[in-house]
């Protein structure tokens, strides 16, 4: 049986060895380096959304694992999906009024 401290919930984080630690820290590495290759490389229209692609997937590593994420509560994660629903939200909100607004050059 587990033991209970009197008023904590149990430690449901699982430790993570250094090997998965250095494999993250060399994907978050080597995306780093392709952002900065595809930076260098003139691709009309696509050079923005390479970038935020890459971005994303890196702070989709360092949410995960790093900050331990991976192996946090159904709360935790509801929360953190209700966060990036309200941000994607916002987003869509701003560029809605942004690309409706009658641009009159004075």
């Amino acid at each position: 049986m587990t033991e209970h401290r009197h008023g904590h919930a149990p430690d449901t984080h699982t430790k993570m060895g250094l090997g998965m630690y250095l494999l993250i820290f060399f994907g978050l590495l080597g995306l780093t380096i392709l952002t900065v290759l595809a930076s260098r490389v003139d691709l009309p229209g696509w050079n923005t959304p390479i970038a935020m692609l890459i971005a994303t997937t890196k702070a989709v590593l360092v949410i995960l694992f790093f900050m331990h994420v991976i192996h946090s509560t159904k709360l935790t994660w509801a929360v953190i999906i209700a966060s990036v629903f309200w941000l994607g939200l916002l987003f869509l909100l701003t560029f809605a009024d942004y690309l409706t607004r009658a641009w009159a050059v004075y």
